[in-house]
């Protein structure tokens, strides 16, 4: 549990969940926003983003609602689609184990039909941007009678985009008495006229912002996948000489694993998190300061206080919650006027915290060249040929050349071939040469199309936001199979399907092992079931009686349906069915002459002739109508 947040008033499940996603501490405005926030205060926070206002906010919002209300309860403005989706992103994480909870992030840009669908489900939070927000208003698909606490976020960037009108009418539509919240970096007239208007007797924060600079620190970054960073991070590891490292993680899981596994590539490496005790840290500190190790892998609250002159690289492994928390990391390189080197790992989707932490500092983050093996194997080779060359210098190798020289005296071997296999052995740890990269895969052929795919599921549907060209990326990107080779996708409320060819799937399973989207394990794995209550997909190029699956079921498959099942003996036979003899004889066919004749179906004077069906009163003689019974019979002959 995390005693910092509850001390502050968050639930211990709401605290148990941060400290999963690596909050060990509150920043300055999570200390002063939450207490207020909880009691129902209206609040006024000035502060940057970046420095963990989402979370001051998001906290007290998730505990005070009713997740079986299924109605809007909270409304959440951003000026941008980019902040709306980040801000829904983080509450999610929050209420994870929540599963009554629904966050809806609402935006243009994205059909509209599809946010009026989940709207009419039911959201208990809307995130969303000033002018999507008023349009579903005007379509009348968003309720705003249940909301009860409303966060304009950025509120001075929504007045520079000019959504002013916009929030001052949102705020206008939302029933009193309610929860008001504003967030903003500045904060000019306009601005301070809606805080007036709209907030009754709010509390008001102001964290100063303070630009830091580090002119020591050299600081760059790489985006990358999540997967890609422990292969990257080995490689510099080996490439730049440093005197010791430190690795920043979020999480003390995420830290223990980490050091784990430099350990087992061959790296002095230990973690530091705050499971350990202060005898435990600092005997991890001495070792570093003595040089028995040289990386520590530490989560943030572990690193407060450390200083240690040897270090002269921190990576960013995880990107910290906050730019407060970043500055305090690379602040622990460049001591006592040494220079230092700041790496920062991104992916895709974090690359606006990187640009805030650029703001906050003050200083340009520079991007810097992805390592490869061609790299690391010339720097092996090298750092070989100087410890060599320190070896021949230091002298004393009599017995050596002695051992050397008797077996090239014994043959067949010369001395550099005997040089070559001393390296080698000497080398046995770690090889000179690294792995080749894998070729790329080449393009498939046109039968590739027909060949036989297999249907896999994911743990992650709709529920979780995810769409059909996250899952093409993370396939693609992760296990190397073409895009066109992938799909159809089926995304369902909470589980996602999508076919792929037989031959990769052995290697998609493998590899996307333990990944997860939004915090959710993906939990890939060969769909031989369909959940209760959703149907089961069918590719969509394919007409029911060509299902693949329709051949191999066997007998007895369709339940009692049994005649249907031993048709399939004729079915396959086409012998008859292609005996087009009998059917090509279309001379007789075409004769229509004789059918054509109408002459005597046209006759309709014998049957027109109702005098004689008309005359009941021979029909009714009854004497006659027993003696037509030989007549009868007469007609079946």
């Amino acid at each position: 549990m995390n005693d910092a947040f509850t001390s502050l008033g968050i639930d211990p499940a709401f605290a148990a969940t941060l400290a999963e996603l690596g909050y060990e501490a509150p920043t300055p405005i999570q200390e002063r926003t939450i207490p207020p926030l909880l009691e129902g205060r209206d609040l006024i926070g000035q502060a940057q983003t970046g420095t963990g206002k989402t979370a001051a906010f998001s906290l007290p919002l998730l505990q005070r609602l009713d997740p079986r209300n299924r109605k809007t309860q909270a409304l959440v403005l951003a000026p941008t689609r980019e902040l709306a989706m980040q801000v829904s992103e983080a509450m999610h994480s929050y209420a994870k184990h929540i599963r009554e909870l629904t966050v809806l992030p609402v935006y243009g840009g994205a059909p509209i039909f599809g946010q009026m669908k989940h709207l009419q489900r039911g959201a208990q939070v809307v995130v969303g941007t000033p002018g999507r927000l008023i349009d579903h208003l005007d379509r009348g698909t968003l309720d705003l009678s249940d909301v009860k606490m409303v966060v304009l976020d950025e509120a001075d960037e929504m007045l520079k985009m000019g959504f002013i009108e916009e929030v001052e009418r949102m705020l206008s539509l939302v029933p009193t008495p309610r929860q008001v919240a504003l967030f903003s970096a500045t904060m000019p007239d306009p601005i301070a006229r809606i805080a007036h208007k709209h907030l009754v007797n709010a509390v008001r924060v102001e964290i100063e912002h303070r630009a830091v600079s580090a002119p020591a620190i050299e600081q760059r970054f790489l985006t990358l996948a999540e997967g890609q960073k422990l292969e990257i991070l080995t490689q510099m590891l080996e490439l730049e000489e440093a005197d010791a490292v430190l690795i920043f993680r979020r999480t003390k899981n995420g830290a223990a694993e980490l050091a784990e596994k430099l350990t087992g590539r061959g790296f002095a490496a230990e973690a530091m998190h705050g499971d350990m005790n202060q005898a435990m840290r600092e005997s991890v500190i001495r070792r570093l300061r003595a040089g028995q190790i040289e990386i520590v892998v530490a989560t943030d609250v572990a690193a407060r206080g450390l200083d240690v002159e040897q270090i002269t690289h921190v990576v960013n492994f995880d990107v910290p919650n906050d730019v407060e928390a970043y500055v305090h990391r690379i602040g622990r390189t460049g001591r006592a006027g040494r220079s230092g080197v700041a790496t920062l790992f991104i992916t895709p989707r974090e690359r606006r915290m990187m640009r805030e932490i650029e703001r906050y500092t003050g200083t340009q983050i520079k991007p810097m060249k992805m390592p490869s093996n061609a790299d690391v194997a010339a720097r092996r080779i090298a750092v070989f040929k100087e410890s060599l060359r320190k070896e021949l210098q230091a002298g004393d190798l009599d017995l050596y050349v002695e051992v050397v020289t008797q077996l090239a005296d014994e043959g067949p071997f010369d001395m550099a071939d005997i040089a070559a296999a001393a390296s080698r052995i000497a080398n046995a740890t770690r090889a000179l040469a690294t792995p080749a990269a894998p070729a790329a895969e080449p393009a498939p052929p046109p039968q590739a199309a027909f060949e036989k795919k297999v249907r896999l599921s994911m743990a992650v549907g709709q529920r979780d936001g995810i769409r059909p060209a996250d899952v093409v990326g993370s396939i693609a990107n992760e296990v190397g199979i073409p895009g066109r080779e992938i799909g159809p996708i089926d995304i369902r409320e909470s589980v996602t399907y999508v076919m792929i060819p037989e031959r990769h799937v052995e290697d998609t399973i493998a590899k996307l092992a333990g990944t997860k989207f939004r915090g959710r394990a993906v939990n890939v794995r060969i769909a031989t079931d369909t959940p209760t209550g959703e149907r089961t997909p069918r590719p969509l190029n394919k007409k029911p009686f060509q299902r693949e699956d329709r051949t191999e079921r066997p007998a007895g498959k369709f339940g009692a349906k049994k005649p249907y099942g031993p048709r399939k003996d004729y079915g396959p036979k086409k012998e008859f069915g292609a005996k087009k003899e009998f059917g090509p004889k279309k001379d007789f066919g075409p004769k229509k002459e004789f059918g054509a004749k109408k002459e005597f179906g046209a006759k309709k004077e014998f049957g027109a002739k109702k005098d004689f069906g008309a005359k009941r009163e021979f029909g009714a003689k009854k004497p006659f109508g027993g003696a037509r019974k030989p007549f009868g019979p007469k007609k079946r002959s």
